[in-house]
């Protein structure tokens, strides 16, 4: 059981999902670390202003780095709509030159990974579509 999305965008494990993230949160700049009340590792940003409407795509304002709408999302359920993925594309491909290295299980390369997510968003952003996790 994992994580699939339309237009290809993932199709994996829950945890490997969560490692490509903290990957691309690393190398955007954010750190990474295990709070007292988490049982597993978070990216550190502001997650005050995070609402939970946003965890499954809904976002009033975009954040200032498009980066976290990925960041934020839920894991197993929710939208990315068109003109977030545009937006999450670009800062994904802003990231393309700092990956690297094999992320293991379903992962592989994390840049060919980060390649293919970009490819879906890319794609539901021609046919107007949301991209949607189940």
């Amino acid at each position: 059981m994992g994580l699939d999305t339309s237009h290809e965008c993932w199709h994996g494990a829950y945890s490997a999902f969560t490692r490509w993230r903290h990957q691309l949160a690393r190398v955007a700049g954010y750190q990474i670390a295990k709070l007292e009340d988490q049982l597993i590792e978070t990216v550190l940003f502001d997650w005050g202003h995070i609402v939970n409407k946003n965890y499954y795509g809904e976002w009033d304002a975009v954040p200032s780095d498009p980066l976290i709408i990925l960041i934020a999302h839920s894991d197993c359920e929710g939208v990315i709509h068109p003109q977030h993925a545009a937006l999450l594309a670009d800062r994904l491909e802003e990231l393309l030159p700092l990956l690297d290295g094999d992320g293991g299980g379903h992962i592989g390369n994390y840049r060919e990974k980060t390649e293919q997510f970009i490819k879906g968003l890319r794609a539901a952003v021609a046919l107007g579509e949301d991209v949607e996790f189940h």
